[in-house]
């Protein structure tokens, strides 16, 4: 689907399409009006598409091609990557890959990497498991992988600054006001492979939640609903449909992928942190009976970035928190980290509930 039939269906849909070009360009007179559409976006509906990203941002089918080539991993080699969780031999906790656990509503496969792949061992922090370093294949398994994947990561760093500089500037704050809490942080660059579910592998999931009447067909979800915990989501598709966001009234609206843009969406921490002004939708992930790639990029805060209220709210809108103390409670709630909690000691100011 081109854009121009995109913008049909995000008409029919409400999901808009933003040219973000301007956002890139020295003293576009066009800045103001990205502003006010992306602000409106996270406001009303808490997704959009965006085009007109810097090249290195945008990955065509080759580029996603030899990103996503480490799927092509035998068995043994994946384990090497694995965590801890899944492989009690290696040391990473929080980085590394994560296999297929299958009777989960949840079914997929991929790898968390870190800031490391891209600003090297400079943000890694030993002894804590959130600034660890990430497991990666080696150059001579993987020729180019690690340059593609750390280009790749600095181009998403670039992007999702330059939409947070953009709300700032909608809210009346300086349009730097966020940068200092985001520097050398805790995003990540994941990839996903969501397999094909069976009738036999369907059979073990016991949640009802798993099967969707959708017109034509009844399907299956491989992504439960959630809301994404931080800030800013940035999602590049594999031209495989099946990301849905819920609207207000509680309908999901399919979000389809188009090449050339990528899927923004807000976290929890944003939402709080904009005092509700920017919303977290929640979004869920139908198979079809084929294997989907994503690549999502969370961008995250630093650790020890405290979250308090805006200049423009009130001091007692929420208590302050340390954001790596809320993302370790919120990630150690999850299967594939449960049991872990003791993995990383606390040091930050407490109430990091959201």
């Amino acid at each position: 689907m081109g854009l121009s039939a995109h913008n049909e269906a995000a008409g029919a849909q409400r999901i808009p399409l933003v040219d973000v070009a301007p956002l890139f360009e020295t003293d576009s007179a066009a800045v103001a009006s990205v502003d006010d559409a992306l602000a409106a976006a996270a406001r009303d509906v808490g997704f959009a598409c965006i085009h007109g990203m810097p090249r290195a941002a945008m990955l065509d089918p080759a580029g996603r091609a030899e990103v996503l080539a480490i799927f092509a991993l035998d068995d043994a080699q994946k384990r090497r990557l694995y965590r801890r969780k899944f492989a009690p031999e290696n040391q990473n906790v929080y980085r590394g890959w994560f296999p297929v656990q299958p009777g989960n509503l949840t079914s997929k496969e991929g790898i968390d990497m870190g800031g490391d792949i891209a600003h090297g061992a400079a943000l890694i922090v030993p002894g804590d498991p959130l600034r660890e370093a990430t497991p990666l294949p080696e150059e001579a398994t993987l020729p180019g992988w690690r340059s593609a994947v750390a280009t790749y990561y600095r181009a998403m760093e670039q992007v999702a600054e330059s939409l947070l500089r953009s709300l700032a500037r909608n809210l009346g704050l300086h349009p730097h006001h966020f940068d200092a809490s985001f520097h050398h942080g805790l995003s990540t660059l994941r990839l996903i492979r969501y397999p094909p579910r069976d009738a036999a592998e369907l059979a073990t999931v016991n949640d009802p939640g798993v099967w969707i009447e959708s017109h034509p067909t009844r399907r299956y979800v491989v992504g439960a609903p959630h809301t994404d915990s931080g800030f800013i989501t940035l999602l590049a598709q594999d031209g495989v449909a099946g990301l849905q966001a819920r609207w207000r009234d509680g309908r999901w609206v399919d979000v389809p992928p188009v090449e050339g843009t990528l899927v923004v969406n807000f976290g929890q921490v944003l939402e709080r942190w904009s005092a509700g002004r920017i919303r977290a939708t929640e979004h869920r992930v139908l198979g079809a009976g084929i294997e989907r790639f994503s690549i999502p990029f969370f961008y995250e805060a630093r650790a020890e970035a405290i979250i308090a209220p805006l200049p423009i709210d009130s001091v007692d809108a929420f208590e302050p928190f340390q954001f790596g103390d809320y993302l370790w409670n919120r990630i150690t709630s999850f299967v594939e980290f449960r049991g872990m909690q003791m993995e990383r000691s606390s040091a930050g100011v407490r109430g990091a509930r959201v």
